[in-house]
């Protein structure tokens, strides 16, 4: 499928590896180089706290990439857009409670000052959303507006816009917009990461600062999609590298 020469191990395949199903295609492996200015610390990578590695950045396992066309490196899969929906308090209340009605449920009632921890609880409370279906970040309310990126079952899919009903005191004309910032579906890329290539097959570190690392890339064997270490939905996977073959299991 490609001019790499196969990436070959010494430790055992399994581990460290929930997503990795079996060991069916394991040896499928060619080593890559990877564009580590397109990985993010926190999500695709976090500073090691073992000794021995003294200070340096381990990048996990298990992270669907896509080959970038422009420069022949390996980066991030960028698959399709993630819905996005800002939720703003407006007119500085004082007090009160609204609540978010999302494609026929509603929230427990959510406090007009409320953190983006307190939203996205209410949230994952209704019927349809379960735990790990929405990130929540910025506020609090009333000053800063809450973001809410729909992942999980949702991720990659447009979603049906959240509605707001208020019920604030204080201030002038207080009131809750929602406005889709980001409309979920259709490819979030146009440099060549849109197209899946497969999977990190092992944890690899590298210095703080570096802007290259070699790595080895899965594109054959069975995954567990739940289990890659940032969120990925099979089902959204629109094209694929020549060659490249995936059987996705679940628990």
């Amino acid at each position: 499928m490609n001019d790499f020469q196969p990436y070959s191990y010494t430790d055992s395949v399994t581990a460290d590896r929930p997503w990795l199903a079996s060991l069916v295609g394991v040896q499928d492996t060619n080593s890559i180089t990877l564009d580590l200015t397109k990985f993010t610390q926190g999500t695709h990578y976090a500073v090691s706290a073992n000794p021995v590695l003294q200070g340096r950045n381990v990048m996990k396992s298990g992270i669907p990439l896509g080959k970038v066309t422009a420069s022949g490196l390996y980066a991030p899969y960028s698959g399709p857009r993630s819905e996005v929906q800002t939720v703003t308090v407006t007119g500085s209340p004082t007090g009160g409670t609204y609540t978010l009605t999302w494609s026929g449920q509603t929230t427990a009632a959510i406090p007009y000052n409320a953190t983006a921890a307190q939203v996205k609880t209410a949230l994952e409370g209704l019927s349809n959303i379960d735990v790990g279906d929405v990130a929540v970040s910025g506020g609090p309310h009333p000053g800063t507006a809450i973001v809410v990126t729909f992942g999980g079952q949702y991720l990659g899919d447009d979603q049906p816009a959240m509605t707001a009903t208020a019920s604030l005191t204080g201030g002038s004309t207080p009131g809750v917009s929602i406005a889709t910032t980001t409309a979920g579906g259709g490819a979030s890329a146009s440099d060549g990461t849109e197209v899946l290539a497969g999977f990190l097959v092992s944890d690899i570190s590298f210095n703080p600062g570096s802007t290259k690392a070699a790595g080895a890339l899965l594109w054959h064997g069975e995954i567990y999609a739940e289990d890659c270490p940032i969120p990925f939905d099979p089902t959204d996977v629109a094209s694929t590298e020549p060659g490249v073959s995936f059987h996705y299991r679940t628990r």
